[in-house]
């Protein structure tokens, strides 16, 4: 989740000759002078780079929150264990679920949207955190629907 929230903070994720393109700002260097950079993303003379990339912050920043109430309940249903843990601890995990699905739209909509301009050695490292941070929210929520599955294999968790 930290990873996630960093590496959308920052923004900063392909390198494209002496074009920097991130999710909040578009810079240029010329004769190794330093960046100049510009929020109006319309400058990059990328079609849909605008729109996109507000699209891909708010997929992104909801990742994020998905992720926070996710790791909420799975921390709640194990503190307070009551008749509600075990649906605390699934809609803990399809949160994650849904956090991964969410990051990974983002970070397709990102390549999707610059596809001309990608080289994979042009990915930043904050656009490996990201990639990283959505595996991991992936591995999460796996990891915890197995883990239930394997402590109550034919209960429904959803009934109280």
């Amino acid at each position: 989740m930290v990873l996630s929230s960093v590496s959308i903070c920052d923004g900063r994720w392909l390198l494209a000759e002496d074009r920097l393109f991130g999710l909040w700002h578009f810079c240029t260097t010329t004769n190794r002078s330093a960046p100049t950079c510009f929020r109006d993303l319309g400058q990059a003379h990328v079609p849909g780079l605008a729109m996109g990339m507000g699209l891909v912050r708010s997929v992104g920043a909801l990742a994020v929150v998905a992720a926070i109430f996710g790791l909420e309940l799975l921390m709640v249903s194990q503190v307070c264990e009551d008749k509600h843990s075990r649906p605390k601890w699934v809609m803990g995990s399809i949160l994650l679920l849904v956090s991964f699905v969410l990051s990974s739209g983002g970070l397709l909509g990102f390549v999707i949207l610059l596809r001309n301009q990608v080289t994979l050695i042009g990915f930043t490292l904050m656009f490996w955190c990201e990639f990283t941070a959505s595996f991991l929210f992936f591995l999460n929520a796996i990891s915890g629907l197995h883990i239930n599955s394997i402590t109550h294999p034919w209960e429904q968790p959803w009934k109280f």
